[in-house]
C-alpha cells in the first residue's frame, strides 16, 4: 500500500514534468495551454500535499527525547555540515550517551 502511495506522486510528479515541459516547448493552442495549466496545478498540489505528509512523517520519528520534533536543514553528502546554534538540542540527545530512539 505504501509503495503505491509513492507510485502515485511518482506518476503525477512525472506528468507534472510532462505539461512543464509543453507549455515551455511546444506551440499549442490558448484552450489547451489553458487546460494544461490546470491540470498542471491540481497535480502540485497534490505533489505539495503529498511531501507535506512525508515531513510530518519524519518529524515524528526523528521527535527529540520530549517528543518535540526537530528538524534540521538538509545536505548533501559533500556539503559541509551546517553551523548550530541551537546547542540545547545536542545536550537532549546525548543524555546518557544514547539517541532517544
Amino acid at each position: 500500500m505504501a509503495r503505491s502511495r509513492g507510485n502515485e506522486f511518482e506518476g503525477a510528479f512525472q506528468k507534472l514534468e510532462g505539461i512543464v515541459a509543453k507549455l515551455e516547448n511546444e506551440e499549442i493552442s490558448l484552450d489547451e495551454s489553458l487546460k494544461l495549466f490546470e491540470e498542471g496545478v491540481t497535480l502540485s498540489r497534490f505533489c505539495h500535499a503529498k511531501l507535506e505528509e512525508i515531513e510530518k512523517k519524519i518529524e515524528t520519528i526523528v521527535a527529540d527525547s520530549k517528543g518535540n520534533p526537530k528538524t534540521a536543514a538538509f545536505r548533501d553528502e559533500d556539503d559541509e555540515p551546517a553551523d548550530d546554534d541551537d546547542e540545547d538540542d545536542d545536550e537532549d540527545d546525548d543524555e546518557n550517551g544514547k539517541i532517544p530512539f
